[in-house]
């Protein structure tokens, strides 16, 4: 019974770690390193309320007391992103905290390609720097033979 347990944690370990190529692991820390910076700013101005995150929650229609709220959500999901273990879980979060940007912008009728796509592009940079780092997901997410 305890061989079969370790026969599966070490199955499991070797598939997180298999070899991932030098382009690949680089190209992915560059888009998972843009998100992360980018997401982290984000949570930190909502977070300390300055004046472009004021006039931002007044257009969308949110009391401006929930910026540091939002602002905590975003970065706790960002933590979670960047934790190789927590990884797949992080960008899950953080793919329905952007859906819910993408939604709020569609409400006020903000343009479509300036504004409320952005985040539509933000979650795809995220997955896509996830799936090159992470055989886990890769494994989700390649086509399968029929």
């Amino acid at each position: 019974m305890t061989a079969d347990i370790n026969r599966e944690q070490e199955s499991m370990q070797s598939d997180q770690t298999t070899f991932v190529s030098k382009k690949r692991l680089w190209t992915s820390r560059i888009l998972s390193g843009l998100v992360v910076l980018f997401l982290i700013f984000d949570g930190v101005t909502k977070l300390i309320t300055i004046k472009p995150v004021v006039e931002g929650m007044q257009k969308l229609g949110y009391p401006v007391p929930l910026a540091p709220v939002i602002g905590a959500i975003l970065l706790v999901c960002v933590v979670l992103y960047v934790i190789p273990r927590t990884a797949p879980l992080g960008a899950i979060l953080l793919t329905g905290y952007l859906g819910g940007a993408v939604a709020s912008q569609l409400r006020v009728g903000m343009p479509l390609l300036g504004y409320t796509l952005f985040p539509i592009y933000v979650a795809a940079l995220a997955w896509g720097g996830l799936y090159l780092r992470d055989s886990r997901v890769r494994a989700l997410i390649a086509p399968r033979a029929p």
